[in-house]
């Protein structure tokens, strides 16, 4: 059933629970149904979440469509969200495509520009009817070979003085995570999350869940992140199975048979990140 997940991630965000985002690969249809699937059976909302980056073999629209479709054959809440948005025009995009949230990433600039951009796409995408996510600390990426640690954190005044600037629906907060599989454990600040709590209650979201400790995300969970962003554990276990089921079943040639096999052993671990995130049940 696709929604717009605002009112569901207010309602996370009061009882204490998180909603899995689930990044698709571009529109993967294996990876997408896996989601839907797991969130079916568990009786949880869902987000499916689209980089822009990911979108340039297949094309966005593909991942609107095979998305819309895929909501379509189950009755739990389902969302599809642009992720990490990289500028006004992207955005645009999306709402006219028809994607029911969007994110607006303009951590890298300063928080008062970083805050009219958000303030733009959130004054657009009112008249959809759609939520908006914006961040505030820029998040690292460290696949491609990187080896620090982020290290950008953010302040929690520069928070409150974006939040006085602008209006988005929800909010992305760096606090040491990032981007990719982390080399060693990552210091995860947060205690910058209890202070953002402290003066508003915004549901905030978390990205970077790949590799993060579980007791860490449930803590981050009960300061009220709402929204919890799994894509490197993701895209790297459909792989791990696809290969496997190349090598062990008697597939005769036939690649859906592999696919099939891939999407029912990824819905196990979108059901394991479902249970983490304490949305199992919630609909």
């Amino acid at each position: 059933m696709l929604t717009n997940n605002l009112e569901q991630l207010g309602r996370a965000s009061r009882g204490g629970y998180a909603i899995p985002a689930v990044n698709t690969q571009g529109g993967n249809y294996d990876i997408i149904m896996a989601a839907c699937r797991a969130a079916e059976e568990l009786r949880s909302p869902m987000i499916l979440a689209h980089y822009v980056s990911t979108g340039a073999y297949s094309g966005n629209d593909w991942f609107v469509n095979v998305a819309r479709w895929c909501a379509g054959k189950v009755s739990v809440p389902v969302s599809i969200h642009l992720d990490h948005g990289d500028g006004f025009p992207m955005c645009m995009e999306a709402l006219r495509l028809g994607f029911t949230s969007v994110m607006i990433d303009g951590s890298s600039l300063p928080v008062e520009e970083n805050a009219a951009l958000t303030g733009d796409v959130v004054r657009v995408a009112r008249h959809f009817g759609v939520p908006v996510e914006a961040e505030v600390g820029q998040l690292q990426r460290l696949d491609g070979g990187a080896v620090q640690e982020n290290k950008n954190i953010a302040d929690p005044e520069q928070v409150r003085e974006f939040l006085r600037l602008c209006s988005p629906d929800t909010l992305a907060v760096g606090i040491g995570n990032a981007h990719g599989y982390y080399h060693g454990t990552p210091d995860i600040r947060l205690d910058i999350l209890e202070a953002v709590r402290g003066f508003t209650d915004i549901p905030l979201v978390l990205h970077g869940c790949t590799g993060m400790e579980e007791a860490v995300i449930r803590r981050a969970v009960s300061l009220g992140v709402a929204k919890i962003n799994f894509g490197t554990e993701i895209r790297y276990k459909y792989l791990e199975h696809y290969r496997r089921g190349m090598e062990e079943l008697d597939h005769q040639g036939h690649s859906w048979k592999v696919s099939q096999y891939a999407c029912d052993a990824l819905c196990e671990d979108v059901k394991d990140i479902i249970r983490l995130s304490g949305s199992e049940g919630r609909v």
